[in-house]
């Protein structure tokens, strides 16, 4: 499937479960990152800008540029994005939590509840207002485990919860294609194509080297498993290193327990 089909897929799910549960309004926590800014353009394109609501949500590992990312991105689409950081709540967290978490809050432990904050400041205002929030992950990150469960894997539903890392990056530069043709503003900045993407929960943290193996060849892996059913073995006589492709698909069978929890996606067969 193309960019334009699979891009125009999500779109329409995305708007048949929105106006199928009642919901006008759409909520969505904007990073500066791809994942975030690809679900606030399809939101966009499927209620309009009126009726897409963006917040940043900087903490304490945040770089200057995901902020000025995220506000681009909102101002390209037309869409309200008021900043609101989740470093105090962080930090009344990190006080709490120290004396029966052995000490100061460190790893993991910090990374999610650094999410988990970004999380209760959408659900307030989604509660608020009456707007549904909509999940930013994708089929790449959700296989390997690369989310904070009651963090990045809450919201109503996931229009991208079913295409891989390469094709978000794929779908949205045919997006900026398609606004450049009509005479538009691309919606999504440049920085945001092309910056390594990054949770930014630590210091210099990149999604990649987090989890040991290039999207693309994580993808090329997961696709060959998951779409097609091959082996680990008809995987690694592809070219593939055979101690990588057992790593990844030991990693996603152990995942399973948090996909199971993750919202609803488009059930489409994309690959």
């Amino acid at each position: 499937m193309d960019p334009r089909e699979m891009y125009t897929t999500c779109v329409d799910e995305l708007r048949k479960f929105v106006h199928g549960a009642r919901f006008s309004d759409v909520v969505i926590g904007l990073s500066g990152g791809i994942d975030s800014a690809l679900v606030a353009a399809m939101a966009v394109d499927a209620f309009g800008s009126e009726h897409g609501h963006g917040v940043m949500l900087p903490g304490p590992y945040s770089s200057a540029h995901s902020v000025d990312d995220a506000r681009a991105l909102a101002a390209n689409l037309g869409i309200e994005a008021p900043l609101v950081s989740i470093t105090e709540p962080y930090e009344a967290f990190v006080r709490a939590l120290d004396p029966v978490c052995g000490g100061a809050l460190a790893g993991l432990a910090s990374e999610n509840t650094q999410a988990r904050c970004r999380m209760v400041v959408i659900m307030a205002l989604s509660n608020a207002y009456g707007w549904m929030m909509l999940n930013t992950g994708n089929k790449s990150e959700a296989m390997m485990g690369y989310s904070t469960l009651y963090g990045d894997t809450a919201g109503a539903f996931a229009p991208m919860g079913g295409v891989y890392k390469t094709d978000v990056y794929a779908m949205a530069r045919w997006r900026n294609e398609e606004a450049r043709a009509a005479g538009e503003v691309p919606p999504i900045p440049e920085n945001t194509l092309s910056k390594p993407p990054s949770a930014e929960l630590a210091p210099d943290q990149e999604d990649e080297k987090s989890l040991g193996v290039d999207y693309p060849t994580l993808d090329r892996i997961l696709i060959a498993a998951m779409e097609h059913g091959q082996s680990a073995e008809e995987i690694a006589g592809q070219g593939f290193d055979r101690e990588q492709v057992d790593r990844v698909l030991a990693r996603a069978a152990s995942y399973a327990f948090k996909r199971a929890l993750e919202p609803p996606y488009p059930q489409v067969k994309f690959y």
